[in-house]
């Protein structure tokens, strides 16, 4: 039994959710998200509350009970209030800084590193060791820090390298003499 694809979704003020077959589309303040869901899924628009149920207990029922009730979630929450993963650059000589919509991105290698934004996504760069990525869908906003990460992800030794700001790298001892 899906807990999560039993809780009622509520819409806040100033969003708008509708229902068209089985395309919902979610505008906001910040702006609109669509997306196609199973025509499996009964979605219910009440009041204001987005309800999702599902035809049967088969396996796969289930397991799209509460991913559509979470996509969903994600949506609303997207366009209300928007989300944004902060990335940490840690490492003599790397650095991250802004040209244009553009961003450079030096980590060791013999080259920079430029990152074009896809569309919808907005990033930031604070200080030369921060890196924000800011946007209204989840999926695409998770989808380009990991990406920034991976350009360095962060090493186990001394640390070095792009993690996300409230990751925890487990450090190793290195070598001893003998």
């Amino acid at each position: 039994m899906s807990r999560i694809g039993l809780k009622p979704i509520e819409i806040p003020s100033g969003v708008e959710v509708k229902l068209d077959g089985t395309t919902v589309t979610v505008k906001g303040p910040k702006g609109e998200l669509t997306r196609n869901f199973s025509s499996e899924m009964k979605i219910v628009i009440e009041d204001n509350t987005v309800t999702v149920e599902r035809p049967s207990d088969h396996k796969e029922h289930r397991s799209l009970h509460g991913t559509t009730r979470s996509l969903i979630a994600n949506m609303v929450e997207g366009v209300s209030k928007g989300f944004e993963k902060q990335l940490e650059i840690i490492g003599v000589g790397y650095r991250a800084q802004k040209q244009g919509n553009k961003v450079v991105i030096n980590a060791g290698y013999s080259h920079p590193v430029e990152i074009d934004p896809i569309e919808g996504i907005e990033i930031e760069v604070p200080k030369n060791t921060n890196v924000v990525v800011k946007g209204i869908d989840k999926e695409k906003v998770g989808a380009v820090a990991a990406n920034i990460r991976a350009i360095r992800p962060p090493e186990p030794y001394k640390g070095k390298g792009i993690r996300y700001a409230n990751e925890y790298v487990r450090r190793k001892e290195g070598k001893t003499a003998k």
